[in-house]
């Protein structure tokens, strides 16, 4: 267990707590909750670098750290489904993309190949990474501001279309991601 891991199974613990601030739904708990997850998505950026400079990537970091990484998105996505944020055929084409495609990895990994990301994947990762900081941002001002039209036009129409952006790329990474890796997957 080197620090690299620890970071990465803190941010497990972390998205536990996101989730259920998230689903209490109230300024407090939305405000707490961003301010973790922007913590937590640090953690991702942190225990990467550290592991790299200080070369410590173990094969626990590289099981955990796609985990981790599932398990924050993932449970936030779920949370603003919870709240009425988003709709559920997109949390469930998003979710069925995540778990495909790591588990793809973690098998491929156990197989001794290693499945890096594409560009595709990258994007997927920035545009779900911008959304929920955008969707965290317009629900916090919607409890602040209850009677704003433009938040109001955010939140009904912008997360929206935001979300079907996110699905649409979620999508196509996952597709891209198993064509270009299809001679690899025929293997198993």
């Amino acid at each position: 267990m080197n620090v690299s891991n620890c970071l990465t199974i803190s941010r497990i613990i972390i998205a536990f707590f996101c989730i259920g601030l998230i689903i209490k739904n109230n300024l407090i708990s939305l405000s707490v909750s961003f301010l973790l997850f922007l913590i937590a998505s640090f953690t991702d950026f942190l225990d990467g670098f550290i592991a790299r400079k200080k070369n410590k990537i173990s094969d626990l970091g590289k099981l955990l750290d796609p985990i981790a990484d599932k398990i924050l998105v993932l449970g936030i996505f779920l949370s603003f489904l919870v709240v009425k944020i988003i709709n559920v055929w997109m949390v469930i084409v998003i979710m069925i993309r995540e778990f495909i495609i790591t588990g793809l990895r973690l098998l491929a990994l156990n197989r001794g190949y290693v499945l890096e990301a594409k560009k595709a994947g990258k994007h997927k990762t920035l545009s779900q990474m911008l959304g929920i900081n955008f969707i965290f941002v317009i629900l916090i001002l919607k409890k602040i501001f209850t009677q704003n039209k433009l938040i109001d036009f955010l939140y009904q129409t912008v997360i929206p279309l935001f979300m079907w952006y996110i699905v649409i790329i979620t999508a196509f990474s996952g597709l891209q991601y198993l064509w270009i890796n299809r001679k690899i997957i025929r293997d198993f």
